[in-house]
């Protein structure tokens, strides 16, 4: 035979050649796209997962942030008491008096832009979460576990509990 000649397959024995060529082709696209389905699931979940992450990061960040300027806020609390006592004094230059007024509104003013506000406790039910009792006194003239009056204030930080007031609770006389 001549090499360069070829001969035509017959009719009959190519026909089982082509079909398991098929088949193979056909079993190699169902791999491949067994495999790419696989590789898009995966490539899904690890966005998922990173947009997660990012969320978590971003909550986290948030978080401390916020945990920083309540720790900077409660560091500030003792010179806005010391300011308060200082306004309660009486003084004989009243420019004086008006300067520690000044200073005292800006300091409230900018804790308070971060979050700060206080708690009203005078009148109120006494609460062992928000309160903290310093003294109890018998009376009728009040009702009982109501708050008498203040010591030192208690304030909130974006809605959490900064520092708790100092207070005077009314009890039912034994």
């Amino acid at each position: 035979m001549d090499p360069d000649v070829r001969t035509i397959p017959e009719e009959g024995s190519g026909g089982a050649d082509m079909g398991a060529q098929m088949a193979a082709l056909t079993a190699e696209r169902d791999r491949l796209a067994g495999e790419k389905a696989e590789l898009q699931d995966m490539l899904l979940r690890r966005q998922a997962d990173f947009e997660n992450y990012r969320k978590r990061a971003e909550r986290d960040r948030s978080d401390f942030l916020q945990f920083a300027g309540m720790e900077f806020v409660r560091e500030l609390l003792p010179i806005l008491d010391d300011f308060e006592r200082a306004l309660q004094t009486k003084c004989a230059s009243l420019s004086y008096s008006k300067g520690v007024e000044l200073i005292y509104t800006r300091l409230y003013e900018a804790l308070k832009k971060l979050g700060l506000e206080p708690m009203e406790t005078v009148g109120q039910t006494f609460d062992p979460n928000l309160h903290q009792a310093v003294e109890k006194v018998e009376t009728d003239q009040a009702a009982d576990q109501s708050i008498l009056g203040e010591f030192q204030k208690g304030y909130t930080f974006k809605g959490k509990l900064l520092r708790p007031a100092m207070v005077r609770v009314a009890v039912r006389p034994s």
